[in-house]
């Protein structure tokens, strides 16, 4: 299979499917009114000039807020692109044989991989958010150089592009071949994906490549704007912060991104110096890296210095959204500040002191080796420091449920893992046997997967009113997180399983005893990416049909006295803006003391609610897909009768479950699946689809599983009997989702509660 297409039409799909939910979206916007009358103020047709003046505005806009934005949008291109290669690597291991990419392409896929989820997606999302809050948070007008500001942001574009410029290359040649002829654009074809590795280790990296040259530049340039915000970020905690903020009271983001800035000036620096280095060696002759010169292991060295702080430089900042979201959640104020602080400040320090355990196997001194081991084991202290605080900040806290308190939870139980698994492999006698192994992917991953996006979403849904105006689905929102969870914690737990059994990483085929772990580590991973294309139109979706914003502390964070500065300024805002006017709870409490509500109901009371839910889901949904499949199979005999569908393929359904071939039996089967596993599927998604939990659902719910029937229940058709099944299928299917959903409703099960309300507690 090609890669260049397979991962441009996957691309593809995802913009359009974007762009599909923002038409749809409008256009819903525009509908008629119950009244008769249209939305007012909402649509607005965009024309060639107003096209202009927002490619204008967004180009050479200073303003943090904006560029912070602009950010945030570039880092969630990388994020799908890098995504899309890590589905292509995950689906080429599903099988041990290499039958999906070659070795040359797997090599590729997880070379850009590595590089484009660690340089430009991480890194400017984090700085994205630093932009649109850090000011708001220290009040601050504005970042320090706000014109430098736009400078190190649209250096990335570029930078990217360099990195990328291969398969770019390879796409544009592709498409020009077909009207031009070959020799025409020798050069394009010349450019090839990196398959190096993403840490670029030499010989490797000094293979002719020229696609590796503008790889190397584009890192090069991305170094200089991660500098360039880095300095920013700096001078503008210092020297812009409002009188009234001194550094005790300095919220834990700002002091999270100060240290965060600080690593960035010391490491990136020296991550330029190398790549230019290496950029001589492969061009000019000279040998920083070659056998007969500096050596292989010097560019180790230098790889590691940067490579390791970059760890803590994506790290820190997601620590610092933990510490300021989860306590507004659980009700009670941060535990242990200046402990936070210190920690934070020692991570700072020690992330430079621990390069060398990447290089335990490469024959460094063993007296080295020790020294490295000692501070490797050391930085887990402070990191402790941190889980143990954020526990102890919910420990009997007023807990609340919400989509960013799963993914605080969350990350914290993924992150103890990652961070566990990480202290043995500072071990030297473990190391040795485990760093060729899934073991450190899995524990890699862990910590990388395991907290950082995932407060990233965290962020994302928190701050969402502030930044839109709007308030998201938040049921959706919830499922979401909850499979963003399972699924990381699937995914990365199977692969340091994997590590266990000491199956050697970066290798494109495998044993085929490994394979069935494979497959569950596979699926995790399209559990991951199925639940960010959730959250993707979530926001999008949210932006255009969410109920809109009614008062400026949707979290309730002035109960608890945790309204902090960002969210006053959103409220001046919106009474600025919006003539809404401050809101005022109904009681406040000190945000340390826990919370004194009414007596918590026993463990029977808790589950009996639960139980009753179950039991009525049940019973109404088998009453449901009873009828729903008696119609379905009405509109199959008359398939049947047209010759369109074999009413033997029924017989195969026995042989699912270990039964020899049988037509009655297989039906029997087919209906009782209709009244259990459709029904209870469709009760537990429904709310999350579009539209009521009544017809529409049903109807959507059903198109959704038609193509699994499809493809269970083809026999072989051809011609116009394939085109016959195929209109039968999703008409059959339609008259399933008609008869379910109609008779629950009728039955009065389950309704869908409403998205928001005054009276909605999460």
């Amino acid at each position: 299979m090609n890669r260049a297409l397979a991962e441009v039409s996957l691309f593809g799909a995802v913009v359009v499917g974007c762009l599909v939910v923002v038409l749809v979206a409008q256009r819903l916007r525009a509908e008629p009114s119950p009244d008769g009358g249209y939305a007012t103020g909402r649509e607005r047709r965009l024309g060639l000039g107003d096209a202009k003046a927002a490619a204008v505005r967004w180009t050479t806009t200073t303003n943090h807020r904006e560029i912070g934005l602009l950010y945030i949008a570039f880092g969630t291109v990388a994020a799908i692109w890098g995504g899309i290669d890590a589905m292509m690597i995950r689906t080429h291991l599903l099988t041990p044989e290499a039958n999906l990419w070659t070795e040359q392409t797997y090599n590729e896929l997880f070379t850009m991989h590595g590089l484009t989820m660690l340089i430009f997606f991480v890194t400017p999302v984090f700085f994205g958010i630093g932009n649109y809050f850090l000011p708001l948070l220290i009040g601050a007008d504005d970042m320090a150089f706000p014109r430098l500001n736009a400078i190190g942001f649209w250096l990335l574009p570029p930078s990217l592009l360099l990195a990328r410029l291969g398969i770019v290359a390879e796409v544009t040649g592709a498409v020009l071949a077909v009207v031009v002829p070959t020799d025409w654009i020798s050069v394009l074809l010349a450019f090839q994906e990196p398959a190096i590795g993403w840490t670029m280790y030499p010989p490797l990296s000094l293979a002719p490549n020229p696609q590796t040259n503008f790889l190397l530049l584009g890192l090069h340039l991305s170094g200089i704007a991660t500098t360039i915000g880095a300095i920013n970020f700096i001078t503008t905690i210092i020297y812009e912060r409002d009188e009234s903020i001194g550094w005790a009271n300095l919220d834990i983001f700002s002091w999270n991104m100060l240290i965060t800035s600080a690593i960035i000036i010391f490491a990136f620096p020296l991550l330029g110096t190398a790549l230019l280095m290496l950029l001589f060696d492969r061009n000019f002759g000279t040998t920083f890296f070659a056998v007969e010169g500096g050596g292989p292991i010097l560019w180790q060295h230098l790889l590691w210095f940067w490579g390791h702080p970059e760890v803590y430089i994506i790290f820190l900042p997601a620590t610092g959204l933990m510490s300021l979201i989860l306590p507004k959640f659980v009700g009670r104020k941060l535990f242990g500040f200046k402990f936070i602080v210190y920690s934070t400040i020692a991570i700072g320090v020690l992330s430079f002191g621990v390069w060398a355990h990447h290089m335990f196997v490469t024959g460094v001194d063993p007296r080295v080796r020790a020294s490295f081991m000692a501070t490797s084991i050391a930085i887990a202290v402070p990191s402790a420091i941190k889980v143990f605080n954020w526990i102890t900040t919910m420990w009997n806290g007023d807990v609340r449920l919400a989509a960013p308190t799963i993914l605080c939870v969350g990350s914290i139980g993924l992150f103890i893992v990652g961070g566990v698994t990480g202290i043995f492999l500072a071990v030297i006698p473990v190391d040795v046997i485990y760093h060729g192994t899934y073991y450190v992917v899995g524990h890699f991953h862990l910590i990388l997967m395991g907290i950082i996006p995932l407060m990233m979403f965290a962020a994302s849904y928190y701050w969402y009113p502030m930044l839109t105006g709007r308030m998201y689905d938040r049921r959706l929102a919830i499922f979401q997180s909850s499979l963003l969870v399972v699924g990381s914690a699937l995914t990365f737990m199977t692969l340091m399983a994997l590590g266990f059994l000491e199956l050697p990483r970066r290798y494109a085929t495998y044993p085929a005893g490994y394979s069935g772990l494979q497959v569950v580590a596979t699926v995790g991973a399209f559990i991951i990416g199925i639940s960010v294309l959730m959250w993707l139109y979530n926001m999008i979706w949210s932006y255009f049909q969410g109920t809109p914003i009614e008062t400026a502390d949707p979290w309730e964070l002035k109960a608890t006295q945790q309204f902090t500065p960002e969210w006053q300024w959103f409220e001046d805002r919106l009474e600025r803006e919006r003539g809404v006017p401050p809101s005022e709870p109904e009681e406040v409490r000190p945000s340390y003391v826990p919370a004194q509500d009414d007596r918590p109901l026993s463990l029977s009371g808790r589950i009996k609610p639960v139980a009753r839910t179950v039991a009525n889901d049940a019973g109404t949904g088998a009453v449901g897909g009873v009828v729903g499949t008696l119609l379905m199979s009405g509109v199959l005999a008359v398939a049947v009768l047209l010759g369109a569908f074999d009413l033997e393929s029924f017989a195969t359904l026995t042989t699912f479950v270990g039964l020899p071939a049988n037509l009655a039996l297989g039906y029997g089967l087919f209906l009782v699946g209709g009244m259990t596993v459709w029904p209870l599927l469709f009760l537990s998604l429904g709310e999350y689809l579009p539209g009521e939990l009544t017809l529409v659902t049903g109807l959507w719910y059903a198109t959704v599983i038609s193509p699994g029937f499809a493809l269970a229940f083809y026999t072989g058709q051809t011609g116009l009997e394939l085109v016959t099944f195929l209109i039968f299928v999703p008409l059959a299917h339609w008259i399933y989702g008609l008869g379910l959903a109609g008779t629950i409703a009728y039955l009065g099960g389950r309704r869908r509660r409403p998205s928001t309300g005054e009276d909605e507690n999460e």
